[in-house]
């Protein structure tokens, strides 16, 4: 038996109690939430309480829950409301009978509290860890202290972080080599590369399963950009069988089961807006392994308001993200490139689809330094994995892309994840226009995500920002400098709210 795992008979052994199961059809995510009634009797001389961490049976492997008690009615004594994830995870059916206990003490917990006073923990210790948040069993405020905890991790330790997140879930294996992949760290907006760079491997024969993540903290992940032309919650089956098919396909990574305990760092990390180098190179690193990826370029962006804000720091990460690399058996390649401002025009996810769509279409209109980003890009991995000589990868790169064949297998590999659709922008939207004649001198990447997400992106996948400027662009008072797009009047003002207090988004000087 599992450390932690409890079997039915010693839940039986402790004081429980069965509960009829009531669906709340309430969505917690990953987190299983359980509510019972103020008035269950029972439940109060059982010792159940408002978070009280609680162990649920239905005759299989138990689950651990976070508890809530309700004055609402809806719950009656004796039965117990469970969240979807919770729902799904213990195979219910309306009214079956729960077994229901207070939860023993969570032992790999101790190991997080000891790295907050400093301890060096082992490969074991972090596998412990990391099964014990995929099972369910860290409350939020648990992960919150992981998260904070493990902030500034050497390279041993996220070595050992990196191989157990990996580990915690599904790991694929492919026949073909090389397998390559492609991350950016991000803090740039806009900076959708790889759905241009996939479609061109794919295309000149490369595999490149990609597996991409939702936004943590941006206006748009990969995933939710793509999720608005095709289907991203693929099986682990399904895209298999993309890839068999394709060559590559560009889905949710939480969908395959592949690092499921970065899944749930990832809902943390996204309240807390914190995403630290150690944690977010395991979680990286971890995603690729376990995808089974041989080669992976990694591109870190620098500039004043990207994520990277300086060079020693890059420098940092670089070294870091090479030698846990090396620790784990891939091939890491690293390129430094200009985060100084945003990459394409759109911010959120239709409006980079839009984009997106617009390179692989060759059009002319189509944002060049969206293109020219993601031929450099495609071209180092062409060259890291031999496929060219130094110095023609971005050549081979543009012949796919600008003869078609980009595009073509772009649309093949939508249609084999389920179908192609197109975006469409939202109805509601504002010009924000220059006060002032002059040249762009910056763009805060920051400010401008923060009105992107305050318009209601990603959750409003058609919200967000088109940028009509470009550093240096010289403007005229009265030029429009970008429109924010949004899916209702309630967001969009929201949005104008926080530019108006804080308009130095776009400075605005003397003409270069």
């Amino acid at each position: 038996m599992k450390k932690n795992e409890i079997s039915s008979s010693a839940l039986v052994s402790i004081s429980s109690l069965t509960l009829k199961a009531r669906k709340l059809e309430v969505d917690t995510r990953k987190h299983f939430v359980a509510v019972i009634s103020n008035d269950c009797s029972l439940c109060k001389s059982a010792g159940f309480r408002t978070e009280a961490r609680i162990n649920i049976e239905n005759g299989g492997h138990p689950i651990i829950a976070t508890l809530y008690i309700t004055r609402n009615t809806t719950i009656s004594p004796g039965e117990i409301g469970l969240s979807d994830s919770a729902w799904e995870k213990l195979g219910v059916k309306e009214g079956d009978k729960l077994l229901v206990t207070l939860a023993e003490t969570l032992d790999s917990f101790a190991l997080v509290r000891a790295k907050l006073h400093g301890k060096t923990l082992s490969d074991l210790d972090y596998k412990d860890i990391t099964n014990d948040m995929v099972e369910g069993r860290y409350s939020d405020i648990q992960l919150a202290a992981f998260t904070t905890a493990f902030v500034n991790l050497d390279r041993a330790e996220t070595t050992s972080l990196t191989k157990a997140m990996s580990e915690s879930g599904r790991q694929l294996k492919w026949p073909q080599y090389p397998i390559v992949d492609k991350h950016c760290v991000g803090g740039v907006p806009g900076n959708r590369t790889t759905m241009v760079l996939v479609p061109i491997l794919a295309a000149h024969g490369l595999t490149i399963p990609k597996t991409s993540s939702r936004a943590i903290t941006s206006p748009s992940g990969t995933a939710d950009t793509m999720e608005v032309i095709a289907p991203v919650d693929l099986t682990i089956e399904g895209m298999r069988g993309v890839v068999e098919k394709e060559g590559g396909c560009i889905i949710w990574g939480g969908s395959v089961d592949l690092s499921p305990a970065d899944d749930v760092l990832v809902q943390i990390e996204r309240a807390l807006d914190l995403d630290s180098q150690s944690q977010l190179i395991a979680s990286v690193l971890s995603k690729k392994l376990a995808a089974g990826s041989t080669h992976v370029l990694i591109d870190i962006p620098i500039g004043p308001t990207a994520k990277v804000r300086y060079r020693d720091e890059a420098d940092i990460l670089k070294t870091l993200f090479l030698a846990v690399g090396q620790d784990v058996g891939l091939n890491i390649q690293i390129v430094e490139t200009d985060g100084t401002q945003p990459v394409g025009r759109g911010i959120g996810p239709v409006l980079e689809a839009r984009d997106v769509l617009s390179v692989l279409r060759n059009e002319r209109d189509a944002p060049q330094d969206l293109k020219a980003h993601s031929l450099f890009l495609a071209g180092k991995i062409l060259e890291s994995c031999g496929r060219t000589p130094l110095g023609k990868g971005i050549l081979e790169a543009q012949k796919i892309l600008e003869g078609g064949r980009a595009l073509k297998k772009f649309e093949a590999i939508c249609k084999a994840q389920g179908g192609f659709k197109e975006p469409t922008l939202a109805p509601f939207k504002h010009v924000i226009t220059s006060i002032q004649q002059g040249a762009i001198l910056s763009i805060d990447n920051r400010l401008i995500s923060r009105i992107a997400k305050l318009a209601g992106a990603p959750d409003s996948p058609a919200a967000g920002i088109d940028l009509h400027v470009s550093l240096k662009t010289v403007v005229e008072k009265g030029q429009p400098l970008f429109t924010i797009y949004a899916e209702s009047p309630g967001e969009l003002n929201y949005a104008l709210h926080y530019f108006h207090s804080h308009q130095q988004v776009i400075l605005i000087g003397d003409a270069i």
